[in-house]
């Protein structure tokens, strides 16, 4: 056989073992499924109230709020279980008062719209995803520095979170990414894209006080 000839059969044979390799790796390694999840009591309302303090780092400025509240209503059953998945809730957008900066003589004002979520999904831990819709986030600064930090500004974004079970249950954000633009003049971090959002908050049955709003399988 010609040397051109043996080349090109090499050739094929392994484009033909890394083909079926390809294949094989690629059916042996399906992506995990969710497990199920059910939220209780199903339809009952609640309210996450924030414990601590929240805070937004843009850059080199952190805005932190004392106050956050935001209210919502578990699913009517059956909505309230997923064989296959994360349960989802619409929630009101979440309110931040009582803001400082940690600029110097600048003062922030947080204003929120739009159509909130949050979804849970069971596991170990049980993970949180609320979802800020494009825009609905947008921080103000006066005074020293005039800035607008505007969150999710390219559509709807997921902020990764986790979910304790507990009287009364918690709801946690530790160093969730959002992205952001800054807009503004001196002192602005204008160079931003994304933000650092650090909140913990508990959620409270307001349907039946007694009652906790729960996660499980």
């Amino acid at each position: 056989m010609s040397r051109t000839r043996t080349a090109l059969a090499l050739g094929m044979a392994a484009a033909a073992a890394l083909t079926v390799a390809s294949a094989t790796e690629s059916s042996a390694a399906p992506s995990p499924l969710a497990g199920s999840t059910t939220v209780t009591p199903a339809g009952h309302a609640f309210k996450a109230a924030l414990t601590g303090k929240a805070t937004l780092k843009a850059g080199s400025v952190t805005v932190t709020c004392a106050v956050s509240v935001s209210t919502g209503s578990v699913p009517a059953a059956p909505g309230n279980h997923n064989a296959a998945g994360a349960v989802s809730s619409p929630i009101t957008p979440p309110t931040y008062s009582s803001c400082t900066s940690s600029m110097p003589g600048v003062t922030p004002t947080v204003t929120t719209s739009g159509a909130w979520a949050v979804s849970m999904q069971n596991g170990s831990p049980v993970t949180a995803t609320m979802t800020v819709p494009a825009g609905g986030l947008v921080v103000h600064t006066s005074g020293l520095a005039t800035c607008t930090v505007t969150a999710a500004p390219g559509g709807a974004a997921s902020v990764p979170g986790s979910w304790a079970n507990g009287a009364p249950s918690s709801l946690t954000f530790s160093n969730a990414s959002v992205p952001v633009t800054v807009t503004g003049g001196f002192g602005c971090p204008t160079s931003a894209t994304s933000s650092t959002f650090n909140a913990v908050y508990l959620v409270s049955d307001t349907t039946d006080p007694a009652q906790q709003i729960t996660v499980t399988p």
